[in-house]
């Protein structure tokens, strides 16, 4: 399996907007890998999609992306859903539309069924979006209940066990294994199907105390309620017998640049850090 990060970065793109801190300003210099769109990830062998954060069509031009047949979401929040007007740049020919032309191929959009119920939400005044893409015979949606298979690579949905719809994604194909939970995942599935995998892809995580500017994360910080540290990544990691770990949905508040995130590598062993454009094959 192929994957491709089209996005690392998280909740705030890198470059924020605005923003002079060391980290933005080199990255609005320098560009990628210095750069990061919002948190996405695509997989080659089932033109398969991930998320659709605001930025999700500049991240698809930048990673000279092909085929986009399918789109999977991970969870509700504005940062991996709100791109999903990208729908339209996919699929819509305005003169076609007009002429009465849809597409031949309509985009499946897959999530578990509580996510979709959630997605459903997302709405104009006219009504919700994914109704008026699925009207315009943009895309078809298809709530999945525990798996799909989509040729040949069986992804499998696992709940987060939270107050709330997320799903983190099992992929595997000739006997391997990629695990992808890019955001919200704490705490995390408790499920046999984890262990052992090749690559687990996570997000929800903060990368040391020190952040941007050089504020330090109070032991009492609600952050810490809410994401892993690195320390709990890598105990995760070890107690699931994971082979290869790779932190995504990084943000430019840790205040590190792709530089210090190289540093960090070579100190961490089977650990890596995603960057915009990165690919992996399991």
């Amino acid at each position: 399996m192929k994957f491709t990060f089209t996005g690392s970065g998280g909740c705030v793109c890198t470059p924020k907007p605005l923003c002079q801190c060391r980290v933005c300003v080199q990255a609005r210099t320098k560009g990628r890998p210095y750069a990061r769109c919002g948190c996405s990830l695509y997989l080659e062998d089932c033109a398969l999609l991930v998320d659709t954060p605001e930025d999700i069509a500049i991240a698809l031009n930048s990673a000279d992306i092909k085929a986009v047949d399918n789109i999977l979401y991970s969870h509700w929040d504005p940062d991996h859903t709100m791109g999903m007007r990208v729908m339209e740049q996919l699929r819509l020919e305005w003169l076609e539309y007009y002429s009465g032309v849809k597409p031949a191929s309509p985009i499946i959009v897959y999530a578990a069924s509580e996510v979709m119920k959630d997605l459903n939400g997302i709405r104009s005044k006219y009504g919700p979006m994914l109704d008026y893409y699925e009207h315009m015979g943009l895309i078809r949606r298809q709530p999945a209940a525990d798996s799909i298979v989509i040729n040949d690579v069986k992804i499998i949905f696992l709940p987060v066990p939270k107050n709330k719809a997320v799903s983190v994604f099992v992929f595997e194909s000739e006997g391997k294994k990629l695990v992808y939970a890019p955001c919200d995942c704490m705490p995390f599935p408790d499920n046999d199907l984890l262990r052992g995998a090749d690559c687990l892809v996570i997000g929800n995580t903060f990368i040391g105390d020190t952040l941007k500017n050089g504020e330090v994360l109070a032991a009492d910080h609600p952050l810490r309620d809410e994401l892993y540290s690195l320390d709990q990544v890598l105990e995760l990691s070890n107690r699931l017998g994971i082979k290869q770990t790779i932190i995504t949905h990084i943000e430019e508040t840790w205040g590190k640049s792709y530089d210090d995130y190289i540093e960090l590598e070579k100190k961490m062993g089977n650990v890596r850090f995603a960057f915009d454009g990165m690919e992996i094959n399991v």
